[in-house]
Parts: C-alpha cells; sequence; structure tokens
C-alpha cells in the first residue's frame, strides 16, 4: 500500500546545507574556522569532574546563566544559554517570523540565516557584497526602510571578514525601527567591537554569541543570546526546557574562569593573520581584510587545484567560490603561527 507523505512546502523548496565532512581528525583543519589550539586545560579538567549523577539527571543551567551574565556585562533576564548559535537564530525566527514574512540578508554570509528562514517559510531578501567585500550600506539602509521583519547581520562577516564600524550599527538602528536587528557576534573576540551593552537602549536589538571559537568548544555546542527582558521572557517561552547539556555547562564555566587563555588564542590567532596576509601578498596572491579568524584570499582559476593539492598535504580550507559571482574564492581559518608557516610553504610549492 503506498501512502502519500506530505512534505511542507518550504522544506521541499529549500536547498540542502553540506556540514563538515567527515575524515577531519588527523588533517590540519583550517575550512570551518574552529579553534586551532583547542580548548583550555580547565575545561578538561571540569569535564574529567562529571559525575555518573549529573550525566544521568536533567542539566541544572541557571547558576552558569547568571555567572555567564556576569562574565558578558548583562543581567541574567537578558541572556538565554542556547544549544550553540544555531539554536539562537532558529529561537529567534520561531518567535518573530510567520510565514511570507520578509527576512534582510546580506550575502555571502553564514548559511543558516537563509536556512531557518526558508524553514519558517519566510520570503528572503538577500543583498550581495561586491567584489571588493564592501557592505552594501545604502541598499541596507533602503531595504530597512520597508520594515523586514527581522534582518541577520554578522560583525564581522564570514566570509567575507568585513565589519562594520559602531557608528553604521547605531544609523542602521536608527532606521530599523520596525525591523528587529540581529547582530552575530561570533568573531567579536578578534574584532573588539560589540553592541551588547545597547540591548537596553535598542529594544529591536538581538545579540548572539558564540563559545565554539576562542574557547574552543564547537563540538560541545554552546551559545548566548541577548536582548531586552521583555523580549527574552517571551523567547523562553518558545524554547525546550534543557537546550544545553550537563558537559558544555561545565565546560562554559571554566572556559569563561580561564580568561587568560581566551586571552593567549586572540593574540596567537591575530598574530597568525598578520603573517597569513603577508605571506600571501609575497605570493602574489590578493586577500581581503579580514576581522576575524579567517581570511578570504582570491586564487583566480587556480583554487580548485590549490585547495586539492593542500587536501592531499592533510591541510583543509575551504572554497568559498560557490558564494560569488566568479571563481577562485578561498576562505582560510588562522590556525596555529606553527600550522600557518606550514601552510605557507606548501602554497608556495603549489603556486
Amino acid at each position: 500500500m503506498n501512502v502519500a507523505i506530505r512534505v511542507r512546502k518550504s522544506v521541499r523548496q529549500m536547498r540542502p546545507y553540506h556540514p563538515p565532512l567527515e575524515g577531519r581528525t588527523d588533517k590540519v583543519r583550517l575550512d570551518f574556522n574552529e579553534n586551532p589550539i583547542g580548548c583550555s586545560p580547565a575545561v578538561r579538567r571540569a569535564l574529567a569532574k562529571l559525575s555518573s549523577a549529573s550525566i544521568s539527571a536533567y542539566p541544572e543551567q541557571e547558576t552558569i546563566r547568571k555567572k555567564a551574565a556576569r562574565h558578558f556585562g548583562v543581567g541574567t533576564q537578558e541572556l538565554l544559554l542556547t544549544n550553540g548559535t544555531d539554536e539562537a537564530l532558529s529561537l529567534i525566527v520561531n518567535t518573530l517570523v510567520d510565514p511570507a514574512d520578509r527576512v534582510l540578508l546580506v550575502e555571502p554570509t553564514y548559511a543558516m540565516y537563509r536556512f531557518y528562514s526558508e524553514l519558517a517559510g519566510a520570503r528572503v531578501v538577500a543583498l550581495r557584497y561586491d567584489n571588493e567585500m564592501r557592505f552594501p550600506f545604502s541598499s541596507v539602509i533602503e531595504e530597512l526602510r520597508r520594515a523586514p521583519r527581522v534582518f541577520f547581520l554578522p560583525n564581522p562577516n564570514s566570509p567575507t571578514g568585513s565589519l562594520l564600524s559602531t557608528r553604521e550599527l547605531r544609523r542602521i538602528l536608527q532606521v530599523a525601527v520596525r525591523t528587529m536587528v540581529v547582530i552575530d557576534e561570533a568573531y567579536f573576540e578578534f574584532s573588539g567591537v560589540t553592541v551588547i551593552s545597547w540591548i537596553r537602549r535598542h529594544k529591536n536589538l538581538i545579540v548572539t554569541r558564540t563559545f565554539s571559537k576562542t574557547c574552543g568548544l564547537a563540538g560541545l555546542r554552546l551559545g548566548c543570546l541577548f536582548t531586552n527582558e521583555e523580549l527574552a521572557a517571551q523567547m523562553r517561552k518558545a524554547q525546550s526546557p534543557y537546550p544545553v547539556n550537563v558537559a558544555a555547562l561545565a565546560a562554559a564555566e571554566a572556559a569563561m574562569r580561564d580568561r587568560a587563555f581566551i586571552v593567549r588564542t586572540v593574540r596567537e590567532v591575530i598574530r597568525g593573520r598578520k603573517e597569513l596576509e603577508s605571506g600571501l601578498g609575497k605570493l602574489g596572491v590578493r586577500c581581503f581584510p579580514s576581522a576575524g579568524n579567517f581570511v578570504l584570499a582570491y586564487f583566480a582559476n587556480r583554487a580548485k587545484l590549490i585547495v586539492a593539492t593542500l587536501e592531499r598535504k592533510g591541510i583543509l580550507v575551504r572554497d568559498r567560490s560557490g558564494d560569488f559571482a566568479g571563481e577562485g574564492y578561498v576562505r582560510i581559518t588562522l590556525g596555529t603561527l606553527a600550522q600557518t608557516r606550514r601552510l605557507l610553504r606548501e602554497l608556495k610549492a603549489s603556486i
């Protein structure tokens, strides 16, 4: 007997998202903006201390949420802990976006903004960075005057590496009086630009952060969402009761305590970024200014060959050519200085 299975139209029309491939463990992973140093030793110790009783019980997160609020300088009721930033984005869409609502993006950018918007049946309005990786500021302002429901704005943006100033962000929020502006600060520690303190002043502002980058907790999936108390209370109603697992909570507490590890990680990445940009320049490879833990480079028609050659050498980088009008764009995550120097040696031998 054949049974007709009805799949939602929004799902049928979505393009599939392809996450990182298997088999990356023994490679130099410079392809998905992870922390090449790993996590703090304090995190490993905290995870080793997890008792059988705590693992078998449902997680209690309020103590960690209060500590996280102090760590980030916000009120406890202005913060939600989430299962990675991805859950935060899903929660935003589930709380605010109805089918056929308009959601504004500037692409290329993080694929999950479009993913969750399309899943909800929203109409995605996508502006574009140009070939110089310039943010289309005037076009964004024009679109915001048409009052889309949500504007997803990562700052810095990946894969372009571009960063908006606080002056530009303030102008966006002034214009977006009927739009919820979501500023994703996944790479904040590398740029130093944040607007978390603005959440009380701007009721149409949500900020997200992640523990994946500087803290090295990508495998445990932990993020934060910050907004005014009224909206945060509504979002809590739409969130599952146990969004963050006990291991992630223990790791977060330890990671926030070890501020020295975060400082060392940021210093290592910024040094590596300067060395990579300088090395690419000496090889005649154009790269774009980046405020993140990665660099976008342009290899023209050599890109696919170079990506494949590096992979054979055990180094993974990300071909992002499909995100742009032409081929040739490769995003390179900043590894340790030793990894960056090895990458440059292999590139010199391949070009």
